[in-house]
C-alpha cells in the first residue's frame, strides 16, 4: 500500500423528504444570499424548485436563480453565473440537480472567489485558493460530484472538455433523497450506474499500492451497483435500489475506493471527455462505449487486477489461464452493459467519427493529460488513437 490522505468534509443528509432541511443547512454554513443553480425543466416540472424556494422564503433567506445547466456543462453559463453572483452579492451556492449543475456551480464558486479567468484552472494554468461555499440537493445518482473535489466543464470554443480537482470545491452539505431520482428516464439511470461503477474501476485497475480493505470496499460497491442497476431496469420506482445506487455514487467518487493505491488510471474518463466534448454524448454511455476496448488494450499489463476483477466482481469461472479469466471478466462486463441498454462501442453510442476526427480526439486527449497518462498501462497519443479506432 501507499501512504494516503483521506479528506471528505461534506455533511450528508440522506433519506425521504430531506430537501425540507435545506434552509437550516444553508444557515448552518453561513449562507445569507444564495444562488440556486439548476439544469433543465425537470426540477421545475417536478415541483422541487418551488419547494426549495418556498422553504428559503419561509426562512428569510434571500436568493437568485440560474437555470440552464446541461450535460457536459458549458463554460458560457459559468461566466454568466459568476457575473450574477458578483452583481447580487451572493455568498452561498445551492446546486439542485445532478453532476452538471454541481460541476457548473463549483466552477462558478471558483470564479467568484478567485481573480482572473476561471478557465485557467481547467486549462491547468493556475490553482484555486478558495471557492464560494456550496450545498447540493441531488436528483441524479451518477457523478459523485456531491462529495468529490472534482468538476468537469466544456469550453464551447474548440469543444474542449476538461476536469479540475480541488478540495476547496467540496460541497459543505449534500441532501440525498432517493425519491427524487424516481422520475429519471431509464437511460439516465443506466448512464448513472455506469458512471458510478467507472469511478471505482478507474481506481481499481492500478499497478501498485493496493490494499485488501480498499479492494473489498471497491468490489462490494461494484457488485451492489451491478445488482441494483438490473433491479432498476425492471422496477424504476424501487426505493431500496435507488437508495443503494445513490449512496454508492457518493462513495465511488469521494476518494474512499482509492485509499492506499497510486491514484488510479483514469484514461477511460480522459478518452470519454473528448467524445463528450466533440459529440455531446451522455457521459455514462460514452464510458461504456470505450471501456471494453481500453480494457483489452491494457489488460496484459495489469493482469493480476483484471483477473481479480473477473473473479470477485463479475464472478466468472476460474478455469483456464489468467489471460482467459481476465478476458471473460471483460466480456461479462460488456454483457452487463448490454443488459442495461448501454453501448459497448462507438457505433452503438451513435457516433461514427472520421479518421480525422479520431486523430483530433487523440491529439486533444494527449494534450489534456500532458502527453501520456495511465496506471494499468501508460498511454501516449498513438495508443489513444489505436483505442479510438478499435472502439468503432
Amino acid at each position: 500500500m501507499f501512504d494516503f490522505q483521506y479528506y471528505t468534509p461534506t455533511k450528508v443528509v440522506f433519506g425521504k423528504n430531506t430537501e425540507s432541511r435545506v434552509a437550516d443547512l444553508i444557515k448552518e454554513f453561513g449562507g445569507k444570499k444564495v444562488l440556486i443553480h439548476y439544469g433543465g425543466g425537470s426540477v421545475v416540472r417536478s415541483g422541487l424548485l418551488s419547494r426549495v424556494t418556498d422553504t428559503l422564503d419561509q426562512a428569510g433567506i434571500a436568493y437568485v436563480t440560474l437555470g440552464g445547466a446541461v450535460p457536459n456543462p458549458h463554460l458560457g453559463l459559468v461566466y454568466e453565473g459568476i457575473e450574477l453572483c458578483k452583481k447580487e452579492g451572493v455568498d452561498f451556492l445551492l446546486a439542485v440537480g445532478g453532476g452538471s449543475a454541481i460541476d457548473s456551480a463549483k466552477a462558478i464558486g471558483y470564479g467568484v472567489a478567485n481573480e482572473g479567468d476561471v478557465w485557467d484552472y481547467y486549462d491547468y494554468k493556475r490553482k484555486v485558493n478558495a471557492c464560494l461555499p456550496l450545498g447540493v440537493i441531488l436528483t441524479i445518482a451518477a457523478t459523485g460530484s456531491e462529495m468529490s473535489d472534482s468538476s468537469v466543464i466544456t469550453k464551447e470554443e474548440g469543444l474542449v472538455k476538461r476536469g479540475y480537482s480541488s478540495d476547496f470545491g467540496r460541497p459543505k452539505f449534500a441532501i440525498m433523497n432517493p425519491e427524487l431520482t424516481m422520475t429519471l428516464p431509464d437511460y439516465q439511470t443506466a448512464c448513472g450506474c455506469t458512471d458510478i461503477m467507472m469511478h471505482t474501476m478507474e481506481r481499481y485497475f492500478t499497478q501498485g499500492g493496493n490494499m485488501e480493505i480498499t479492494d473489498a470496499l471497491a468490489e462490494g460497491l461494484l457488485r451492489t451497483v451491478k445488482k441494483n442497476a438490473v433491479i432498476l431496469r425492471d422496477d424504476p420506482r424501487n426505493y431500496e435500489a435507488r437508495a443503494e445506487v445513490m449512496w454508492a455514487g457518493s462513495l465511488a467518487h469521494n476518494g474512499l475506493t482509492g485509499c492506499g493505491n497510486d491514484g488510479g488510471d483514469w484514461m477511460t474518463h480522459k478518452l470519454e471527455h473528448e467524445l463528450g466534448g466533440l459529440y455531446d454524448v451522455a457521459h455514462g454511455a460514452g464510458l461504456a462505449a470505450i471501456w471494453g476496448t481500453w480494457a483489452r488494450f491494457v489488460f496484459e499489463n495489469c493482469l493480476p487486477r483484471f483477473k481479480k476483477f473477473a473473479l470477485n466482481v463479475m464472478e466468472v469461472s476460474d478455469e483456464g489461464t489468467d489471460e482467459e479469466i481476465a478476458l471473460r471478466g471483460i466480456e461479462a462486463m460488456e454483457d452487463f452493459y448490454r443488459s442495461i441498454n448501454m453501448p459497448t462501442n462507438l457505433r452503438e453510442l451513435g457516433v461514427n467519427p472520421t479518421e480525422e476526427e479520431l486523430a483530433l480526439m487523440a491529439k486533444k486527449c494527449a494534450v489534456g493529460v500532458g502527453g501520456e497518462k495511465g496506471s494499468a498501462k501508460v498511454l501516449n497519443e498513438e495508443d489513444m488513437l489505436a483505442i479510438y479506432r478499435a472502439s468503432m
